[in-house]
């Protein structure tokens, strides 16, 4: 592959990660009654995310992506964001 394509395959697979992850917090947001216009970079606490929302938005991503959040990874920089969480699930 050229370093072009690589890139290419990387935003692709990126971008696939961020959609999924947006879907996850849009569907639990509305199970908690958090409004569900939610982007990218907006902070999921000032959208009305409960304590209790983010616990169920975590097992709901693990689920979701197949993958365990450490405990170490459970820290409010990587829940502040559809993007944080992004980035979170793309390093797992």
């Amino acid at each position: 592959m050229q370093q072009a394509e690589v890139q290419q395959a990387g935003a692709s697979t990126g971008a696939a990660v961020e959609a999924g992850v947006a879907d996850v917090v849009r569907r639990i947001a509305a199970q908690h009654d958090v409004r569900t216009e939610i982007g990218p970079n907006d902070s999921l606490v000032d959208c009305g995310m409960t304590s209790m929302a983010m616990v169920d938005l975590m097992l709901a991503i693990e689920a979701a992506f197949d993958v365990t959040i450490p405990q170490r990874e459970l820290t409010p920089t990587n829940f502040q964001s559809i993007a944080s969480l992004s980035a979170l699930v793309a390093r797992l």
